[in-house]
């Protein structure tokens, strides 16, 4: 999996790309925190744009949990959008969507902060 990043005016955006799996999970949890960290730094909230990820697992699932847990402490916003469907699923299934109600594109992301 591969994980970019870019600036807003109003949000660092994370897109993470492929399988967020037991391999990935880790690695991805880190960025989401350090990318919290920034942000609360500079004031700014987190979009995860997730329309390249393909695959998301229960530790991947865990990974989105603890950065919601980790801006909600530091104070910032953090939105998550451009679900696919199997992401979506387990997203719904899970019941994740009611913690972190996952938005419809990019856009309607950085609109709602």
């Amino acid at each position: 999996m591969e994980t970019t990043r870019e600036n807003t005016d109003s949000a660092v955006v994370l897109a993470p790309a492929g399988r967020l799996d037991f391999a990935a999970a880790a690695a991805f949890q880190d960025i989401i925190e350090k990318t919290i960290a920034d942000a609360a730094s500079a004031k700014l909230a987190v979009v995860i744009d997730c329309s390249g990820l393909d695959y998301l697992s229960s530790a991947g699932l865990r990974s989105f949990l603890i950065g919601a847990r980790s801006a909600q402490t530091a104070g910032v916003k953090l939105k998550v959008c451009a679900l696919q469907k199997s992401v979506a699923e387990v997203f719904d299934v899970s019941g994740f969507s009611r913690i972190l109600p996952p938005l419809s594109d990019r856009a309607a992301a950085l609109a709602a902060l």
